[in-house]
């Protein structure tokens, strides 16, 4: 796999980072199809950056018949740990990420399933007895919790549904109970693909963009820490090095004026349709600011404007799935490159 990195304008300093310093990314992908072999994916054009991504397939029923068939956007499963909150664009909502897709132009009103989940047991049912939404990271959640039967709290902190969080709020100690199961969010709808014809369907929704407060793999001029695992993961090479060694000479403390920020998008789930493979992929990364550092992993990558950089293939498979790491300016100052 080609190594591709495009380096920005460099930068002053920044501090070490710590482990609770970092929010994970949710990792989120395409649309799955019911599985067809007279439905083919012409094309899919990939659009991702901190602030959305949006997908636009080409469906193409090759055959004289109509095909009905279902498809699915599975959300990226939540688990409900106080300690260990992951980057969430909506924290108030059952869509998060804000999803919405459309067909052939038209606005689609797909359905939402969800269901909680402990320990691999589906505990749906018990959430719905006592009024208590799925959805963990809600403020309806933590209100439905606090007027939970005692008999009731007690038996699910048993059985590892939920826990008891104390903490002084300003007025002394307090003890709540907060969510700890995992929440599963699928969005889905049937369609119908015409006979010899094209289906144009298209979403977008804002992607839950993780990162810490610097760079975690650099501290007192060195690489160290994780950087084996950052090095693999978004193909870094020498320029992208060399760009973080002079950005952190021209600060004071060492080290680059940058913090990080993660995306992850999840494109090996699909292939439910015919073939398997997609006969025009299109990729397009923004990196959002010229002055902004960006690396992933890609083959023929071109750069085609100040912040955005192209991949294409025909006939594609996708066989990885994309991580994007973008180092974003801590200050105002730089130019861009």
């Amino acid at each position: 796999m080609f190594r591709y990195v495009l380096t920005a304008a460099l930068a002053l300093s920044a501090t070490p980072v710590f482990a609770n310093d970092s929010i994970a990314e949710l990792g989120t992908g395409g649309l799955i199809l019911s599985r067809s072999d007279a439905v083919a994916m012409e094309s899919e054009d990939l659009y991702i950056s901190p602030e959305k991504v949006t997908v636009d397939y080409v469906f193409r029923n090759n055959t004289d018949k109509d095909v009905d068939a279902i498809v699915a956007f599975p959300m990226p499963d939540i688990e409900g740990d106080p300690n260990e909150m992951p980057a969430i664009p909506d924290g108030q909502s059952d869509n998060f990420l804000g999803f919405e897709v459309t067909i052939d132009g038209v606005a689609a009103k797909p359905q939402l399933e969800q269901k909680a989940f402990a320990l691999g047991i589906d505990i749906s049912a018990d959430f719905k007895a006592q009024n208590v939404p799925l959805y963990p990271f809600g403020d309806a959640a933590r209100a439905a919790l606090a007027k939970l039967p005692q008999a009731v709290a007690d038996d699910w902190v048993d059985r590892g549904l939920i826990i008891e969080d104390t903490s002084d709020d300003g007025s002394g100690m307090k003890t709540v109970y907060v969510p700890f199961w995992q929440l599963r969010s699928t969005y889905w709808w049937r369609s119908t693909f015409p006979a010899n014809k094209a289906v144009h369907v298209a979403h977008r929704y804002k992607p839950s963009v993780g990162g810490t407060s610097s760079v975690s793999f650099f501290y007192d001029g060195q690489f160290q820490g994780q950087y084996a695992a950052y090095k693999t993961r978004y193909c870094i090479d020498g320029t992208f090095e060399n760009a973080i060694r002079k950005a952190a000479k021209k600060n004071p403390d060492g080290n680059p004026k940058y913090f990080e920020n993660r995306i992850a998008y999840i494109l090996t789930t699909g292939g439910n349709w015919a073939t398997g493979a997609i006969g025009k992929f299109k990729l397009t990364v923004d990196k959002g600011d010229p002055k902004n550092l960006v690396s992933f992993c890609g083959e023929n990558v071109r750069k085609v404007g100040p912040t955005r950089f192209e991949m294409t293939a025909e006939n594609f498979y996708p066989e990885h799935d994309i991580d994007i790491l973008l180092l974003v300016r801590s200050d105002d100052g730089g130019s861009g490159g």
